[in-house]
């Protein structure tokens, strides 16, 4: 008998391709996330095309986006179920061409219907890839490689959202809304032939795929997503005329939200494992997570509107204003991921929120006479805060948890920091429309309250940062495996 490892197991392909292979798993899932990324953020651009084709109002526009980062949330805590049952090659892959295949459908689609529900299906396939690089840098890396690995693979995946604008404003103008879904296509196509040849059938320190192993949460995922939707259309109604809508459907969230906790602690196989919240540093990522993405996703809302409504700013010339800041995002977590494995995580997550925090008060200088010059700097600024935060804060909550544990705790943290970006943007929509109400004719003074708003919720996340540090992890206990 052979003692020759399964050519298809990790083991075996680091026989084939050396020492390095670990690389050249980065790589793979990179792209993959990438593409899912590029498909979060660069529809954006093409809203008023497809609303003016369409004869949309804003009210169903805005589900483009609202729809796809709902689906997004909702999926990603289905990641380590997905994992145990059918492995990483198989998951990866599948997921790859939902998203391919998203892409390709609603670009082609010529009823609005079918363009938002395959936007909801490139939400549901991202949702599931986002965690995967996390899991896949924590059990493929050692310890002292973890920081170089995720800056690397930040450098590589903050180029889609850093580059999205500016390039499908470009396709809109040239080639029209259709092709903004194209985008995805050769990225999954890479993606799927790099996962057939670098990706293990299951995952470093897994045992093979548990094909007939236990159903899926089903009750749980169907709780949290009535969290979900309950809360971002409530968020909604909020902007509405009749409020108490609002009011109750936020009112049901927070009761599906309670029923969730308490299925979810007695239930035998979790959808989320919540004995993760026994080790603080995990417990406080998941504070700075959310609030971080509250910061993040209403502030990548709000920016742009700003420099259009409030400084009277072409759409054109407000993407070139922000696109310096990209690269120096780009720029600065492969510098930051330097120090991951050398100076507290804690330390380098409450700097970069304090940045982010700063660059979101500076915003109070900036008129309709303000130098372009001053905009650009405040929000690289902001950008170098974020390249602090990316590479820590995930390795930071998830330092120390026991093996079995990590799967769960990349879906979670993603979770968390989606959960709160969905928050932030109807947040700050409901904020700056409440301000621009009351200071009408003045609409940088609403903006200027809007900022000091994200300012102060991403300041008061450092304190959550500086808890990261220190504390035991929960000793390892046994989970069953979904």
């Amino acid at each position: 008998m052979s003692d020759a490892p399964d050519p298809h197991s990790r083991a075996g392909l680091e026989a084939r391709y050396g020492k390095n292979y670990r690389w050249w798993v980065l790589l793979t899932v990179m792209v993959g996330t990438m593409a899912s990324i590029m498909a979060s953020t660069i529809i954006n651009v093409a809203v008023p095309d497809i609303s003016r084709v369409f004869h949309l109002g804003q009210e169903r526009a805005q589900w483009l986006s609202a729809g796809f980062m709902a689906a997004m949330t909702w999926s990603m805590l289905t990641t380590p179920w997905l994992l145990a049952r059918f492995g990483y090659r198989r998951t990866y892959v599948g997921v790859v061409l939902v998203l391919l295949a998203g892409g390709l459908i609603g670009g082609s689609s010529p009823w609005f219907w079918l363009v938002l529900a395959m936007r909801v299906v490139e939400g549901l396939a991202a949702g599931v890839l986002q965690p995967i690089p996390a899991i896949i840098v924590m059990r493929a890396f050692e310890s002292h490689e973890r920081g170089r690995a995720m800056g690397i693979f930040g450098f590589g995946v903050v180029l889609a959202p850093a580059l999205g604008p500016s390039v499908g404003g470009v396709l809109v103008e040239w080639f029209g809304w259709r092709s903004i879904f194209f985008v995805v296509v050769p990225f999954c196509i890479a993606a799927v032939g790099l996962a057939r040849r670098f990706l293990p059938m299951h995952g470093p320190g897994d045992a093979a795929p548990a094909r007939g192993g236990a159903p899926l949460d089903w009750r749980g995922l169907a709780l949290i997503g009535v969290v979900l939707l309950a809360l971002l259309n409530g968020m909604v109604e909020l902007h509405g005329q009749d409020k108490r809508v609002g009011w109750a459907l936020l009112a049901l969230s927070v009761a599906a939200l309670i029923g969730f906790v308490v299925y979810q602690r007695r239930a035998k196989r979790p959808l989320m494992e919540l004995r993760l919240f026994e080790h603080r540093a995990f417990a406080m990522g998941s504070v700075v997570a959310f609030i971080y993405g509250m910061g993040l996703f209403g502030s990548t809302y709000l920016v742009p509107v700003f420099m259009q409504l409030a400084l009277h700013l072409p759409p054109s010339q407000a993407g070139a204003v922000l696109l310096p800041a990209g690269f120096v995002l780009a720029g600065t977590i492969p510098l930051a991921s330097r120090y991951v494995d050398r100076i507290p995580v804690s330390r380098i997550v409450a700097t970069g929120l304090l940045l982010l925090a700063a660059s979101f008060l500076l915003m109070l200088t900036v008129g309709p006479a303000t130098s372009l010059l001053w905009i650009t700097l405040w929000a690289i600024v902001g950008r170098i805060g974020l390249g602090c935060v990316l590479p820590s804060l995930n390795l930071g909550a998830m330092r120390g948890l026991p093996d079995p544990f990590i799967p769960y705790g990349a879906s979670t943290i993603n979770f968390m920091r989606q959960l709160g970006g969905a928050v932030g943007i109807s947040l700050v929509g409901i904020v700056l429309e409440w301000r621009l109400q009351a200071h009408a004719g003045d609409p940088v003074r609403g903006f200027h309250e809007t900022f000091v708003l994200i300012g102060v919720l991403t300041g008061a996340a450092v304190i959550a940062a500086l808890r990261m540090g220190g504390g035991a992890p929960p000793p390892p206990t046994k989970i069953v495996s979904p």
